[in-house]
């Protein structure tokens, strides 16, 4: 894999340390490919996250969300058979955390597990001081902006 160096930007491009630090830590992710995920964009303002995880039951997993960040941790029981000789091993039987920045106002909804995939629910709530809203020019009323 090839690295990526950002110091190039650092030097011309004020106020952005934090998004190339994560670039820089998602490139050097070694376990970036381990379980596959897609995020979807339903609406303006709602937001899925599917992850294929086959093999692992409800109890094996935890989603937890600490401010902007969202983790995902599959826990794989040691298993009490002998070891199985694998002529081919297609499917990875290991733990896994998965890291998700999420932006300002997304909270996790909801999550349901179906057919070995996970599903996650997020959705944009932005505060009423937060929304935009329109300005009286001249003493004319406010108008809420939609």
């Amino acid at each position: 894999m090839r690295n990526l160096d950002f110091t190039p930007l650092y030097r011309s491009a004020i106020g952005f340390d934090r998004l190339f630090n994560q670039m820089e830590k998602s490139a050097t992710n070694a376990n970036a490919g381990y379980p596959p995920y897609n995020i979807e964009q339903q609406d303006e303002n709602h937001y899925r996250i599917t992850m294929a995880v086959a093999g692992f039951a409800d109890e094996q997993l935890d989603i937890t969300q600490q401010q902007n960040k969202l983790i995902v941790r599959g826990t794989r029981e040691a298993s009490g058979e002998a070891e199985r000789q694998y002529l081919y091993q297609g499917i990875a039987e290991r733990d896994f955390e998965r890291k998700f920045q999420l932006a300002d106002y997304v909270k996790v909804v909801g999550a349901e597990m179906e057919n070995g995939l996970l599903h996650i629910d997020l959705e944009r709530e932005i505060p009423e001081e937060q929304k935009p809203r329109k300005i009286a020019i001249n003493g004319r009323r406010l108008l809420e902006s939609e």
